[in-house]
């Protein structure tokens, strides 16, 4: 039973130390500690409590060092930006800075049939495409989903699901895991968060709801774990971040396709001397947008507000004009399906109450397909809110990753980027992209633009300098392997390199042609293969290339090569796939199934990647 003020005749503070003493102590310790009490030792209150803490401190020496073990941490995390493993990285730093034990893991890296000894699981993960796993993640995914995963009664467990509601299956991974997770009988430590391209405040009340749910159980097992300050923790992290961006100056913005052309890509150069900000080749830099002036100004007109009314941007209190807001915090070219159940709440239109009170999912993303903030109020005005209220139910305007397209050993103090401007007409309106836009029609050499590294560990030369490469792209899909090319220009490397390119047009859009020119006949560049589709009456791509060297590719990749794709995920690095199976069932004198295996396995040791969008 419980010690109480009210059945007892000890105080407060007394009691509190008495219900930690008694269930831990021994009989031989109770008899002693009695025999002390009415040996009259002890005559004031102050000397009790000092007593009974003494005696507490004394037992907590002799608790077993299972009492005194904390859970082991696990945090995997799949990425194909690489926000996920920045997120699960930052997790495991605060964990660690409170003497947690904490392991960090790619889910590739990770050996699946080690699950049934994990204690805490911390998954955190982004949702590839049409709601599939990343590449890193399939190998971990498989064996989750099939009959091989363990029974996993002893583990506690939490995800973290980052996502875009703009797609049908948003955050449909983590969702996945969370599910399966709970089949195999894990307990949920705390419930799944699912993030929008908006991810930070939420990712970080998942942090903080995970380090206390951890932290009141090793209090519990009588190991506080220390208190050290985050701000140790932020001294080690970039000067310049998502957060914190660096303001880099414009130094180029050059068209490189053709007159002709039907497509628009422009090569930038900016300048980041001082900034402190390193990357490497694969590596993407991350672009804060603003959008575009005058749909913030049709946005406003239409709706009769006051572009200088003051609007709370953040939830610390922050404020901009109703103008600024629209132009640099807040997402208004993409529709989503929150967006428009949160509108409907607003709207007084039963048109829209309707279409979001069917839930009917085709409806909806037919809708939302092409159409931006400025048609939603359009169809179904008038709005009868305050600019305040509406602010509310938009989210924050997302960064956009680029592919770096430089090295630094080659062009220090600079990045370059490989832009294709975004244009399009839907529903009688011409559209743009928004920061695609931005560079095309509003910013100019001199400009300054806010910036950031976004690291991609998951694109990466090899590490054996001698190690053959096949690098297959499309369109600015190419970006990276001009980083690549000079990154091996600079190091001298002997390796050997084969580039597969495709584009429209041989004469207008064959991208940084003189460099790769250039690049093969000093030899830095060893074979080089291009598909201009538009050229031939039957369209020619990059996969129809690599068939036609099968052979070859075939023996590049027994002697180890390894293979790069970038570019379009639903079309091209699916199609690449495609072939490239077929080539090594064939030529490898495989079945199918073998033929997946040796993909598998070379996605496994880092001979596969790709950066597909």
């Amino acid at each position: 039973m419980q010690l109480q003020v009210m059945n007892s005749p000890f105080t407060g503070e007394q009691i509190e130390l008495l219900n930690r003493l008694l269930p831990t102590l021994s009989d031989n310790q109770k008899v002693w500690l009695s025999g002390y009490i009415a040996a009259g030792s002890i005559t004031s209150n102050n000397q009790i409590s000092t007593a009974i803490q003494a005696t507490i401190q004394s037992d907590e020496t002799d608790v077993t060092s299972d009492q005194l073990t904390t859970r082991e941490i696990t945090i995997l995390y799949a990425t194909d930006t690489g926000n996920s493993q920045a997120l699960a990285e930052e997790f495991g730093q605060k964990l660690e800075s409170q003497s947690f034990k904490v392991t960090v893991r790619m889910m590739d890296d990770f050996k699946p049939k080690q699950l049934k000894n994990v204690q805490d699981l911390f998954i955190v993960t982004s949702t590839h495409g049409d709601g599939d796993p990343p590449d890193n993640a399939l190998s971990f995914y498989e064996f989750i989903c099939s009959n091989k995963a363990p029974k996993l009664e002893d583990v506690r467990f939490s995800v973290l699901a980052l996502g875009d509601s703009s797609y049908e299956y948003f955050c449909q991974t983590g969702k996945q895991f969370d599910e399966r997770l709970a089949e195999l009988g894990a307990e949920r430590l705390h419930p799944r968060v699912d993030c929008d391209l908006d991810y930070e405040e939420l990712a970080e009340g998942w942090f903080d709801a995970i380090l206390s749910k951890v932290t009141e159980k090793s209090t519990v097992n009588n190991q506080r774990p220390s208190t050290s300050s985050n701000k140790e923790m932020d001294g080690d992290q970039p000067s310049h971040s998502k957060k914190h961006p660096f303001r880099a100056k414009i130094l180029e913005n050059l068209v490189l396709n053709g007159r002709g052309s039907n497509k628009e890509t422009r090569h930038i150069e900016l300048d980041i001397e001082g900034s402190n900000l390193t990357f490497e080749p694969g590596d993407s830099l991350g672009i804060i947008p603003e959008n575009d002036p005058d749909l913030v100004m049709n946005i406003i007109e239409e709706t009769g507000w006051n572009p200088d009314e003051s609007v709370p941007v953040s939830k610390s209190g922050d404020v901009l004009s109703l103008r600024e807001a629209l132009t640099t915090t807040f997402e208004i070219t993409t529709l989503t399906i929150p967006l428009l159940e949160k509108a409907a709440e607003l709207s007084t239109n039963e048109t829209l109450k309707q279409m979001v009170l069917t839930q009917n999912k085709e409806n909806l993303l037919a809708y939302m397909n092409g159409r931006d903030l400025l048609d939603l109020i359009r169809d179904f005005g008038p709005w009868k809110v305050t600019a305040v209220d509406f602010i509310k139910i938009l989210r924050k305007i997302p960064a956009r990753l680029y592919s770096i397209a430089s090295s630094s050993k080659a062009n220090p103090d600079e990045v370059h980027l490989t832009i294709g401007t975004v244009r399009y007409q839907t529903h009688s309106r011409d559209r743009v992209g928004v920061c695609s836009g931005q560079f095309a029609e509003r910013l100019e050499p001199g400009d300054y633009v806010p910036i950031y590294v976004q690291k991609n560990n998951n694109f990466r030369l090899p590490s054996n300098p001698e190690t053959p490469i096949i690098m297959v792209g499309a369109g600015t899909g190419v970006a990276t392997y001009r980083a690549f090319l000079e990154e091996c220009e600079e190091q001298a490397s002997t390796c050997k390199t084969w580039l597969f390119f495709g584009e429209q047009h041989f004469l207008t859009d064959f991208l940084y042609q003189v460099e790769w020119n250039k690049w093969l006949k000093e030899g830095v560049l060893s074979k080089m293969d291009v598909a201009f589709s538009r050229d031939h009456e039957e369209k020619v791509y990059v996969q129809n290339r690599m068939l036609e060297k099968k052979k070859e590719l075939y023996q590049w990749l027994e002697q180890g090569a390894n293979l790069y794709v970038c570019g379009d995920e639903k079309n091209m690095a699916k199609d690449v796939q495609k072939v490239l199976l077929s080539i090594i069932e064939t030529e490898g004198n495989k079945t199918a199934q073998e033929a997946e295996a040796y993909l598998s396995e070379m996605r496994k040791n880092k001979r596969y990647q790709r950066d597909v969008y």
